[in-house]
């Protein structure tokens, strides 16, 4: 049996149904009605070169001393190696950690692998930035440092990786004996008043000026072992390690942060 062919009503219904519904837009707007004035962003100098802290950075390292840094272990004053502007770890010394706490940032840290290094896999080079120390026997939130170049080793354990957690996008190191540059977002972690978790923690690292971690969410402390799991903190220091791996050190220069909302 032939079917009956709708009725152009139908079909006009139908397209209607079927058509994107738009917001309807006020009449008689002007431009001022979606211009927004205040409050003004306040002015901030940008550096005068790439990788110069700008007007509001607290400055963490320039080259001149570790004032802003104490030993992680005791709080004793850091006792890294300060020579010609830079400065380079002591492994006997430990660990170190800024004075200050904080919680969102923005944050630069260059650093060199030196060019008669040697070992392999994570013997070569290690070390991290942790960007949130959260006290003694927690392992905190690290940013590995590692000389991979030309040095395979797990990926979530590689140079700009979220330790054990997230490898970098891609590999954008540098040879040894070059700088090397991490610029990092950090958003930290928030928890309820029974320390159970609020917000995750975010961060975006930038590796030699390449993307290699975009707004990752993070599952908790970046563990050696085990599953990562969320521990409640306010605010935290930064820290850099000094590893426990027999290659030669690493060093830092030119550290600046600023805090952020």
């Amino acid at each position: 049996m032939r079917k009956p062919l709708l009725t152009s009503l139908a079909v006009v219904s139908l397209l209607a149904m079927a058509a994107p519904v738009f917001a309807q837009q006020p009449t008689k707007m002007k431009p001022e009605d979606t211009e927004i004035w205040k409050p003004v962003p306040r002015v901030v100098t940008p550096g005068a070169t790439c990788g110069a802290p700008p007007s509001d950075a607290i400055i963490l390292f320039d080259g001149k001393n570790e004032d802003a840094w104490v030993s992680a272990q005791d709080h004793t004053p850091a006792k890294w190696i300060v020579s010609n502007g830079i400065f380079t770890v002591n492994k006997a010394a430990g660990n170190i950690e800024t004075k200050r706490r904080f919680k969102n940032y923005q944050l630069h840290v260059e650093w060199k692998i030196p060019s008669d290094i040697t070992g392999s896999s994570q013997a070569r080079g290690n070390s991290g930035v942790f960007l949130a120390s959260t006290g003694p026997g927690d392992d905190g939130y690290e940013l590995q440092v590692l000389d991979n170049y030309n040095n395979p080793t797990y990926v979530n354990g590689q140079a700009g990786s979220i330790y054990k957690q997230s490898p970098p996008l891609v590999n954008a190191n540098r040879k040894p004996g070059e700088w090397q540059t991490y610029d990092i977002v950090w958003t930290a972690p928030t928890f309820r008043s029974d320390g159970s978790l609020n917000t995750p923690a975010y961060v975006t690292v930038f590796f030699n000026g390449v993307l290699v971690q975009n707004h990752f969410q993070l599952k908790g402390q970046t563990l050696y072992i085990g599953k990562p799991f969320y521990k409640a903190y306010d605010r935290a220091p930064i820290k850099l390690q000094a590893h426990g791996d027999k290659s030669e050190p690493i060093s830092y220069r030119n550290i600046w942060v600023r805090e952020l909302p």
